[in-house]
């Protein structure tokens, strides 16, 4: 099986040393992803603003590999705070009506930004042309 590993220029990649988007085989990972756009935060004190933010990067990982928001089979949505749970389901619905992907939101102490309120991680499935048969 081939990995495809998609890296970009956010400083934590390097600092941690991790991959944004993974891809084997039919299945293609985005690491967590935060509401940051050329190293500056979005929305600061906004959830729904950062959620929108996060999740845009997130499908933005998926792009190399041809893929958009229909591929998406499962979100996860990380919040600092219970109650920013509608505003960051809001931006999700938005963004996911269409093709509502499963869900978890589960509440976190914090992240290495202390200004960041919301990280996505999400997980999406491309057709492989050519699978392997079994016997």
């Amino acid at each position: 099986m081939t990995i495809e590993r998609v890296r970009t220029d956010n400083p934590w990649e390097e600092r941690i040393g991790f991959a944004r988007a993974v891809a084997a085989g039919d299945r293609v990972l985005v690491a967590g992803t935060m509401p940051l756009v050329d190293g500056v935060l979005q929305g600061e004190g906004d959830p729904y603003v950062q959620t929108r933010a996060a999740l845009t990067n997130a499908l933005s990982a998926l792009k190399p590999f041809g893929l958009g928001a229909d591929a998406v089979l499962r979100t996860r949505l990380y919040l600092t705070h219970l109650r920013d749970v509608d505003a960051a389901g809001r931006a999700h619905r938005e963004l996911f009506e269409a093709t509502p992907p499963v869900a978890t939101l589960v509440v976190v102490s914090g992240f290495v930004d202390s200004r960041v309120l919301v990280e996505v991680e999400l997980e999406a499935f491309r057709e492989q042309s050519e699978r392997p048969s079994h016997p």
